[in-house]
């Protein structure tokens, strides 16, 4: 379910994101890091995120990853999302394509003054 009540859309299946790599932010209980905001990244927020520790630019082909670019769409964590938020940063979210989850750390109310598909 979606932070709107409905069906979780689709986030990217280019790149395939989603800590499941289905291209769903969806939460199974399973995954530490909850990356469950489907977000459209930015290079203010790439650049935010690499200075944080989490370098997602860089391509990692050991890892079949190629590095994320501005207007991507990606799974990001939601305590990430939260701390972006907060440091005036945080990337435009999609509220069909984030997980319910995303409501722990973050309110409906910041992801909607974000959103792209605010409803």
């Amino acid at each position: 379910m979606n932070v709107l009540g409905g069906e979780l859309e689709s986030c990217s299946l280019d790149p395939v994101t989603g800590y499941y790599r289905t291209g769903c932010c969806e939460n199974h209980g399973d995954d530490p890091g909850m990356h469950v905001v489907c977000v459209i990244l930015t290079d203010t927020f790439l650049e935010f995120s690499k200075a944080a520790g989490n370098d997602l630019s860089t391509p990692m082909p050991q890892y079949g990853f190629a590095g994320l670019v501005d207007g991507d769409q990606w799974c990001l964590c939601a305590s990430r999302w939260q701390e972006a938020f907060e440091a005036h940063c945080a990337p435009k979210v999609r509220l069909a394509s984030t997980h319910l989850s995303a409501l722990e750390y973050s309110s409906l109310a910041d992801l909607r003054a974000h959103a792209v598909d605010a409803r």
